[in-house]
Order: structure tokens, then sequence, then C-alpha cells
């Protein structure tokens, strides 16, 4: 008997409790040992106070073991409570992707990003980065510190091709994983210990994973993810950290501020200038004055600082596409604005998707003519989350489809082919302003609302 065909046995003695299954995320749960599987639920104490499984429910994740014997009867529930978080770190991913690629790279300084006199460094080799070369850092620089380093563009299409091999062998053999960037992953494996050890566990993961690759990763151990992520950092490159349960204060507290997820150049400027470099010394600060000096963000600062961390793992699945559409109150022939609206779409899209730290490959346009009449065009794209670049091609497949000289009712556009990707992934082909540019437009929506600033060619 598996899990679910259980609560609908215990369903079935009892009324009025609505749909037990219905508490179980289907097509979740993994086999970790003979006759032993993992469970993830929604919410772990609604489902065990109503199928009366389980006494005493404490906090904890929303995990289950279902350990099942050839007798019916022979069935355990066991709830997992002690939490057991990794971070795995493809290291240097765009580099060690290329050398992959090109054995002759290896142990030579290695740029790529923009190859233009003002582009802009999307990723760099650790020989690089011993010369003060570091991501979106000018190009013009970068040679200027490093002149010996080798130059490349980057391709995208093999970055994600390696992304997603690496995405399938953690989804065969992870209860729960959440990927939060195209080289980065978190893994809840709470409870791993009852049976083979989370660090036995991830140590043969990772193993797996630079044999099915090729490619090099760490991995970070811990109770939570932010010591997770540290502790990764800490080992890289291609290294393994482990932090004890009832450690984590003692582990960050001699790092420098700079460490702790979320603190950017200015954060780590201004607690500078207070006289607050290390991490012990954040934790001491009162909370009152944190948040009076970097108001909501002080709280959260304080809480990184103690090694607080409740965020849960989020089971990760593929979103295909977004789309935007716009239908017309009168139909027009004015080709201009609907080129206008068109752009203004792409900026609300190609926010959400750096917001979601996601890509498009595939671009997609769509017009219904006052006759009712849909057409659509399409085209693969180089990943991107750039607006300048994604308007260029949607205008160009706009005038290819528009051949009919008719009213138009209703213009769409759409963002296929999606893939996780940090904003260092456009900078192939940006400029430094262009960078600048939408990191200041994207602090305006966020903090204002998508409707807030468009380009003045989109209006």
């Amino acid at each position: 008997m598996n899990f679910l065909s259980f609560l609908q046995k215990q369903q079935g003695r009892r009324s009025g409790v609505g749909c037990w299954q219905d508490e179980v995320y289907p097509g979740l749960e993994k086999k970790v040992g003979e006759n032993v599987k993992i469970y993830l639920c929604r919410n772990i104490r609604h489902l065990v106070k109503k199928a009366d499984i389980w006494k005493g429910i404490q906090a904890g994740t929303n995990a289950l073991i279902w350990k099942s014997g050839r007798a019916e009867n022979d069935l355990t529930i066991s709830a997992m409570f002690d939490r057991a978080i990794v971070h795995m770190d493809l290291d240097s991913f765009f580099v060690s992707v290329e050398r992959l690629r090109n054995t002759s790279l290896e142990g030579k300084p290695l740029l790529i990003g923009g190859i233009s006199s003002r582009g802009v460094v999307a990723s760099c080799s650790y020989e690089a980065r011993r010369f003060g070369v570091h991501s979106a850092m000018p190009m013009k620089t970068a040679l200027r510190l490093c002149p010996q380093a080798i130059v490349m563009r980057g391709d995208m299409d093999e970055y994600s091709k390696y992304s997603r091999l690496i995405t399938d062998v953690i989804r065969e053999e992870a209860p729960v994983f959440e990927k939060s960037s195209i080289d980065e992953f978190y893994l809840d494996i709470s409870g791993m210990d009852r049976y083979f050890g989370c660090f036995k566990w991830t140590k043969e993961l990772r193993q797996k994973i630079i044999r099915e690759s090729g490619l090099p990763i760490s991995f970070g151990l811990s109770v939570n993810k932010l010591v997770s992520k540290i502790g990764a950092g800490e080992v890289k490159p291609n290294g393994e950290s482990q932090v004890a349960k009832g450690a984590e204060r003692e582990f960050i507290a001699p790092l420098s501020t700079r460490k702790i997820p979320g603190i950017g150049k200015e954060t780590y400027k201004k607690l500078s200038f207070m006289g607050v470099r290390q991490v012990r010394t954040l934790r001491e600060v009162p909370v009152r004055l944190l948040e009076r000096e970097f108001g909501k963000h002080g709280r959260q600062l304080w809480s990184k600082a103690n090694a607080i961390d409740p965020s849960e793992v989020i089971p990760y699945t593929e979103q295909k596409s977004i789309s935007k559409e716009r239908t017309f109150s009168d139909d027009t022939l004015d080709i201009q604005f609907v080129r206008h609206k068109i752009m203004s779409m792409v900026d609300d899209l190609a926010f959400e998707l750096r917001q979601k730290n996601q890509m498009t490959g595939v671009v997609t346009i769509k017009i219904r003519y006052a006759d009712f009449n849909t057409y659509t065009r399409q085209k693969k794209i180089p990943y991107t989350a750039n607006n300048k670049v994604l308007v260029d091609h949607l205008l160009e497949l706009f005038k290819k489809l528009y051949q009919r000289r008719q009213l138009i009712r209703l213009i769409g556009v759409k963002f296929g082919g999606l893939v996780h990707g940090s904003d260092q992934l456009s900078l192939f082909d940006d400029t430094m302003r262009d960078i600048q540019l939408l990191e200041q437009m994207d602090h305006i929506r966020e903090r204002f609302g998508t409707g807030a600033i468009h380009r003045a060619s989109s209006l």
C-alpha cells in the first residue's frame, strides 16, 4: 500500500474531513530506500490532524517519511522535523563550460562577457579574480587589471543545456529542490539522516553531478538556506561544507558583512561608515537602529547576522511562457501607435522576467484584425531579459507579420522557452550605461509599480 492509498482508506472510515490527498503534492514523492518514500505535504499539521495518524506535532518541515512492508498493515509514518538544507553552486559556471569545451583554457585567466570596448564582464575565472577582476566590471577595466586575459563572448545555448542536465540529475535524486538561478540550487533533505546521513547523501549527489556533467560544483549543508549559501561560498571552488546545528551563528560571526547574501556595495559602504564590517558586530547592533538607517531591510540584516532564515525551499517547476495582450477600444491603422504598445508590453514582461531571475529564448508577436482573423509569428533568439534586445526582435517580427494593411483589433507579445538566470546573463551585449538604466527603471517599478515608468519611445 502506498501513502495516498492509505489516506483514501483512512478517509473512508470517517466523514466530513475533506480530501486528505489534496494535502500532498502530487508527483513529488521520492524513493530513498527499500519500501521507503518521502512525501512533501502542503500542511503537515492539517494532514496528520485530519487523518489522525500522528500525535504531538511540533514545528518542522512539511515532509513525511512513509515506510511500508509486505503486509498491508505493516506501515509506519514518521514526521521529519530537523531541517537539513543544501545549497549547491556551480563554480564559475560559464568559465567551467568553456573549459569543458576547450581544455586549452585550463589555468588561464578567462573573461566572458561583452567584447566591445564598452562591454561588461559576465563571468571570470579564478585566475582573473586574483588580479581584482569581478563580474559586472567594465571589460575595459578588467583588461587593464589583467591584460593577458582571454576574452570570450559566451554561448547561452550551451550554458542552458548544461544547466538543464544538472537540473535533471538533481530532480532524479532530491526529494525537494528549488532552482534559484541557472547555476544554483537549494535542496531540502530533512530526515535523510534517518537513513543515509545528510552529508553522505549530498556528497554522493555532488559526485554524480561531476561525473555526468564534467563540471565542478560546491555545496553547503546547514539548517537553513542562508547559512548553506554562505558555507558553499566559503569552500569554493569545488568544495564541501557542513555547519552543525547550533553552530550557525559562530560560523558566520568572523566573516565580512559582504559575505551575507543581499548586502550589496552600497549597503556594505553604509555599514562600514557605521563601523560595522564583521557579522559579529552587525548582530550586536540594535534592531531599531538598523531599521532607522535601512528601513524594513534593517530587521532582515539583523536576522541574517544572527543566522536566522525561516524561508522554505520552494518546489521547482518550469514556467513555459509569459504573455501580454492589448485589445484596442477602436480598431486602428496607426502603426506608430501599435509599435509603442508593443514596446510598452515588452518593458512590462522583461521586468517580470528579471524579477523572477529568468530569460526568454523564444519571442512571439500576435495580431488580430478587425475581422477577427488572428496571425502569429515567432523567432528563436539568444537568451535574454534585456528590453532593448527584445524590442528589436518583436518590432522586426511585427514588420514581417503585418502585411494585410487592415485595421488591427488586438496586439499580443509572448516570451517562451524560459530559463533561470541571473542578471549577469544580459551582460554579453549590454554596456554599463544600459545596465545602470535598467537597474534604475527596475528600482522605480519595484517601489511604485510596473506602470510607474516606461521609455519615452513606448508612450
